[in-house]
């Protein structure tokens, strides 16, 4: 026994026993055991699989079928689904099953209301699995997706995750793709992104695998839709523009406008946060024009609330504003908490978006009111990716009306849910917006570490903020300046103006100071000096951005 104990661990020590006991070298009852031959001559296998491979193989022929059978449902067993694949008589089935008890590679765990069992360990499961071959564990996979369809016709939804598994497993390819974009929908729905993602990976490889036909011409764009929803929270860009860029050209050659409009409603999303806000605004007047034509109230919502975005971060609030109030004005009512196809509910985004046009223009008590009517429908919902702008945008227009205090809460309470929830796209947003907002309440030193570990992350391009040069400018710089590292603040301004011109941000420009003729950003350019530097010398660091030229 202490060569044994050396060797392995408990269950590697317990299935060598039984195997010991199963081939006749161990003779009597547990827990006086004796050996029937000399200890020298034991063949001890070298791992616990190799064991359990063999003990399987000893099994009579009908119950390692049944055990084989057992294995493809899962490490967890209902009754009423093993018999309806095992192809075995109730009465052998039970005494089967009695005897897979008796040598302890099952155990019952529930008798009501409905009788299951589950594998002794993960590790006998998936011996047990991995001993059928491949066209009989295809047939078995497939027999269990058709057994749980009976068995479940009522409440399909409780088990569409299992349907999904067991049809792409059984290789029926339809089943498969509608089951595993059922199951993508579910689990995204809770904020599973990573999982939903997987999930519409595989129904459209699925998809691929029957014959080409107009309908699957048009699942397949929606399953592209699917799968770049999903991906958005987890900031997967490159893999999101190969999407859009496939869906657009599949959705063009097919003639289809109605989702030809939808990509190009998502691309919008995709130049504005590359910085590419002209072809931004193409993409986003094609898509409501398409909408228009079509009289399609989705395309119009998405498409006027993600031009309302672009125009906002070009400076032109006036017109985000009025295409932020279309959009409002087009949501049904009763669609309040509809995402149309988006990542998003729509009408949370838009009253965001709307609301930082709104502050900038000045007009506070209607941008904080549509706040909370965007976070009122967000937690209404239960959509943590959507609450995720409101707290983020509640958080910056209080830093720039200059209450740190107030700010640190929605944004402590944002990243704390980037960090639980699986939405790295807007982590760094948050850290930087948290780091103004501790430096503002005297915490100095780890708001400007935070705010820097922001500004390394975009500078390595391991993230793409969602929010523009302005706030960071307003945010690193003015904690720059308030801890009189001028050179520090001169060099990021530049940087700023830099970056915000090449993209086209001109409001960003006018924050930064240079650009005299945009008129519509003079209240917030005023706030970010007050707040940053009230008695710093304005005009010489204006000076320094401008490469010498006085602000105006």
């Amino acid at each position: 026994m202490q060569m044994l104990v050396k060797r392995g661990n408990p269950f590697f020590l317990e299935e060598t026993v039984r195997t010991l006991v199963e081939t006749g070298a161990l003779a009597g009852e547990r827990g006086a055991y004796r050996l029937t031959r000399p200890v020298e001559a034991l063949q001890v296998p070298a791992t616990v699989q190799t064991i359990l491979a063999a003990r399987i193989d000893r099994l009579p022929p009908e119950e390692k079928r049944l055990l084989q059978a057992a294995s493809v449902i899962g490490k967890d067993v209902p009754y009423a689904l093993l018999a309806a694949i095992a192809e075995q008589p109730e009465e052998t089935l039970r005494r089967g099953l009695a005897h897979l008890q008796e040598a302890e590679f099952l155990y019952e765990t529930q008798l009501f209301p409905d009788l299951e069992y589950t594998f002794k360990h993960a590790l006998t499961h998936d011996v047990a699995y991995a001993g059928l071959l491949g066209e009989r564990r295809r047939d078995l996979h497939a027999a269990v997706a058709a057994a749980l369809e009976r068995l479940h016709a009522d409440r399909l939804v409780e088990h569409v995750e299992r349907l999904a598994h067991h049809a792409r497993q059984g290789e029926v390819w339809d089943k498969a793709v509608r089951y595993l974009r059922q199951a993508g929908t579910k689990v995204f729905l809770r904020s599973a992104n990573r999982e939903a993602a997987t999930c519409f990976e595989q129904a459209l490889d699925a998809l691929r695998r029957l014959p080409e036909h107009p309908d699957t011409i048009a699942e397949s764009l929606d399953i592209r839709f699917d799968l770049r929803t999903a991906l958005v929270p987890l900031g997967e860009t490159g893999r999101i523009r190969a999407l859009l860029d496939e869906a657009e050209a599949l959705a063009a050659a097919a003639g289809d406008q109605r989702r030809l409009a939808r990509a190009l409603n998502y691309k919008v999303i995709q130049f504005w946060q590359a910085g590419d806000l002209g072809t931004a605004l193409q993409a986003g007047r094609r898509a409501l024009a398409i909408g228009d034509s079509q009289a399609d109230v989705a395309l119009q919502v998405v498409a006027n609330s993600y031009l309302g975005g672009v125009y906002m971060a070009r400076g032109e609030c006036r017109e985000g504003i009025r295409h932020c109030e279309a959009a409002v004005t087009l949501i049904p009512e009763g669609l309040a908490q509809e995402r149309f196809g988006q990542a998003t509910i729509q009408g949370s985004l838009v009253r965001n978006t709307l609301a930082r046009a709104l502050g900038a223009v000045g007009r506070f008590a209607e941008a904080f009111g549509r706040l909370r009517e965007a976070m009122h429908i967000a937690e209404t919902a239960g959509h943590v990716y959507t609450l995720l702008f409101p707290l983020f945008d509640l958080g910056t227009l209080k830093l720039d009306q200059g209450d740190f205090a107030g700010a640190v809460a929605p944004l402590e309470r944002g990243l704390e849910l980037c960090r639980t929830r699986e939405i790295p796209m807007l982590f760094h947003d948050f850290v930087w917006a948290l780091g103004a907002a501790y430096h503002g309440t005297g915490r100095r030193a780890e708001g400007v570490a935070l705010m820097e570990d922001a500004a390394r992350g975009v500078a390595a391009r391991t993230v793409r903020l969602v929010a523009p040069w302005a706030g960071r400018v307003g945010a690193l710089g003015g904690a720059y300046l308030r801890d009189g590292r001028l050179a520090d603040a001169t060099r990021i301004a530049k940087d700023g103006l830099a970056a915000s011109r090449q993209q086209g941000e001109r409001g960003v420009v006018s924050c930064v100071g240079g650009d005299r003729r945009r008129e519509e950003w003079p209240i917030l350019r005023e706030q970010l000096w007050r707040r940053q530097a009230p008695d710093v010398d304005r005009r010489r660091i204006s000076d320094d951005a401008n490469g010498g030229q006085a602000a105006p």
